[in-house]
């Protein structure tokens, strides 16, 4: 289990948890919140560093935003920030997944000296994902009226075992092989979406959504890397923000769609070795 903390900032209260030892490393998502079981793509840099997986606003017991603004990535990383301040640490790396993995690239546009390195995975750079066929959000992917299905019962169903079976379905489409989901996903966790956090993402930050030209002059090291049948951010626009970085590796996993740290834990650990030791 995480330890927890509540970390008092000067942008609010913050709910933490933190595993392992060693270099710090701050690990978030955009709208997910947490708790003590941890997060999945979390879990393996414990190996190596020690975590602050953190709860952003309106998340676990975190403090709640007075505005919606507050809400936007901008903001959250300024949160995140004043996190790190608080803790007492001058620098330290990030990581982040999908939505998370976007916080990466945020965070080294807007606050590049207070980072060791970034890694990020399953993420876009642009809303351009979002019309991309083999993306499950496009309209023209056959996917996709389906999964507008499965979303609204996620959102509105007051039965919990039909959103629990919606959102089975939602995470197989984002597997490559679905037929080993009860494996994937054996091991208790948290990481439950907070639907104000992904209304804002939705609908007020990603019809506007582009950092290409910030990256090119990001100098932060970085790994980038994703699955090469990612159904919700397509390969290509992980190979695009490596592209764009000045200082970057990339990593492709071949056997897997959105969740590379299940479908291959292995290979996964190894390039958080890698990120560990990069400079």
């Amino acid at each position: 289990m995480w330890k927890k903390e509540l970390v008092q900032t000067n942008r609010g209260t913050f709910e933490i948890f933190f595993k392992g030892e060693g270099e710090p490393i701050c690990i978030t998502h955009l709208y997910s919140q947490f708790n003590e079981k941890g997060y999945y793509f979390a879990d393996p840099f414990t190996e190596q560093f020690k975590v602050y997986l953190v709860n952003l606003k309106n998340a676990g017991n975190s403090s709640k935003v007075t505005s919606d603004e507050e809400l936007s990535m901008l903001e959250s990383v300024k949160d995140i920030e004043s996190i790190r301040v608080a803790l007492g640490y001058k620098t330290w790396a990030f990581g982040g997944h999908s939505a998370g993995g976007m916080l990466a690239l945020e965070y080294a546009i807007h606050f590049p000296n207070s980072l060791t390195k970034i890694i990020s995975g399953g993420a876009t750079a642009s809303k351009d994902y979002m019309n991309h066929e083999e993306s499950i959000y496009c309209r023209k992917n056959p996917h996709n009226k389906r999964l507008k299905e499965l979303l609204s019962i996620i959102k509105t169903s007051e039965i919990r075992q039909e959103r629990v079976v919606a959102y089975r379905e939602w995470m197989e489409m984002s597997l490559y092989k679905p037929q080993h989901f009860d494996h994937y996903f054996s091991k208790p966790s948290s990481g439950s979406v907070v639907q104000k956090r992904l209304d804002y993402y939705s609908y007020e930050e990603l019809p506007s959504y582009d950092i290409r030209e910030e990256l090119k002059n990001v100098k932060v090291h970085a790994i980038v890397y994703c699955g090469k049948h990612d159904a919700q951010c397509p390969f290509v626009f992980s190979e695009e923000i490596h592209k764009l970085l000045q200082h970057s590796s990339f990593y492709c996993f071949h056997e897997s769609n959105h969740n590379p740290f299940l479908e291959e834990a292995e290979a996964f650990e190894e390039m958080v070795q890698a990120f560990k030791k990069l400079r």
